[in-house]
């Protein structure tokens, strides 16, 4: 009986010492190379393995290697487009010297930040913040919607009217756009009364 559970533990005994006492000359399965479909193999890869001769050339040449793109416009572009320069002038003379990129996300705070201050009943600094975000956003409408409602909120019609229909330029058929044509037509017909009779 002792003889029948001692001839299982020695054959797993000398299973693994015969693993463990592998030539030292003899290659052992290399796992970051082959790993098994059960483990994911989390090794870096190894710039170690890559070959003087793979650098040199070959399929697998760099790109920026290769010859460089043309990028002249083509021969007919002046007669095409004639004022693309003055375009381009006129960007770089801005007047404030100072330059904003299309930022979408820095006009969504400022248009945050400007109706924290609506709320507050500030319309100077709600629409300061609107404003700014139209210079992060051009032609955003609902910076220029509420642009609108605050110049006619600080009493201001005639600059109310024009960005009502700047919105109205922006989305003619967007969410405040019935609300746009009611104030312009109530601020047109306030400017007529306002008008003294000749």
């Amino acid at each position: 009986m002792r003889c029948s559970l001692l001839i299982p533990i020695l054959a797993c005994t000398l299973g693994a010492g015969a693993q463990n006492s592998a030539p030292a000359n003899a290659q052992s399965p290399d796992t970051t190379s082959n790993p098994s479909p059960r483990t994911p193999s989390l090794a870096p890869p190894r710039s170690d393995r890559v070959r003087a001769t793979d650098l040199d050339s070959g399929p697998g040449e760099s790109s920026s290697k290769d010859s460089p793109i043309d990028l002249s416009p083509p021969p007919d572009d002046v007669k095409a487009h004639p004022q693309s320069s003055d375009i381009l002038m006129d960007a770089g003379s801005s007047g404030s010297g100072e330059a904003h990129p299309w930022n979408p996300h820095k006009a969504a705070k400022d248009i945050e930040v400007g109706d924290f201050y609506f709320k507050r009943k500030n319309y100077r600094a709600a629409e300061d913040r609107y404003r700014e975000a139209l210079l992060y956003k051009e032609n955003d409408a609902v910076a220029t919607f509420r642009v609108a409602v605050c110049l006619e909120k600080m009493e201001q019609p005639e600059e109310a009217l024009k960005e009502y229909e700047s919105y109205l330029k922006i989305l003619p058929h967007g969410p405040q756009s019935e609300e746009a044509q009611k104030a312009i037509q109530r601020l047109k017909a306030t400017a007529a009364n306002a008008k003294p009779a000749p």
